[in-house]
């Protein structure tokens, strides 16, 4: 753990403005996720947001860098 605060970011979803608060490693594997699918944090955003049901979108984005994550290492 490096001890980071939670940071918060801005993000447009289905074109509107919202704020994200998440851990600085999350973001690092969100933008990773993104630009390894070739699409933008933003739509990948839009793309977990549309189907996390009850979650909160923080939690729901968490839970996706999980199961990215999981998939990646069973690949291995």
């Amino acid at each position: 753990m490096t001890g980071l605060p939670i940071r918060k970011r801005s993000v447009t979803i289905a074109g509107h403005a919202t704020s994200v608060s998440l851990e600085p490693e999350f973001w690092a594997e969100l933008r990773a996720i993104a630009g390894a699918r070739g699409v933008s944090l933003n739509a990948l955003v839009g793309e977990v947001d549309a189907v996390r049901g009850a979650r909160n979108l923080s939690s729901a984005l968490r839970v996706h860098v999980l199961e990215a994550l999981r998939r990646s290492a069973a690949r291995r």
